[in-house]
């Protein structure tokens, strides 16, 4: 598991936009799942994607929370998946992978 949090100042819209677009470049990636809603002006958007790892020969998937206030927001992303092992992850190429190709895209909105 491979997991990237960070504090970002933005538009909440081109953030979500930006992360979206950045792991769909990967042919093999989907979205399995969102969930957008609101608590007065806070706003919280999940996402679930899955891709094929070819360094891992295996799927990995990528959970994305992203919650904000105003240009105030926090992204929160944790890979899982793509061990070939039954007891103990032997390889986790794929998941340092698929979360790189998202913290690459975010980290000019950190703060």
């Amino acid at each position: 598991m491979a997991k990237y949090e960070r504090r970002l100042r933005g538009n909440f819209d081109e953030i979500l936009r930006t992360a979206d677009d950045a792991i769909m470049k990967s042919m093999s990636a989907s979205i399995e799942d969102s969930s957008e809603t609101r608590f007065g002006n806070v706003r919280v958007a999940v996402r679930v994607y899955e891709r094929y790892s070819w360094i891992g020969g295996n799927r990995v998937s990528l959970n994305l929370t992203l919650v904000g206030e105003g240009t105030d927001l926090f992204v929160s992303a944790i890979s899982s998946g793509g061990s070939q092992a039954m007891f103990f992850k032997i390889n986790t190429w794929g998941e340092e992978s698929f979360l790189d190709t998202l913290s690459g895209s975010l980290d000019r909105y950190r703060i």
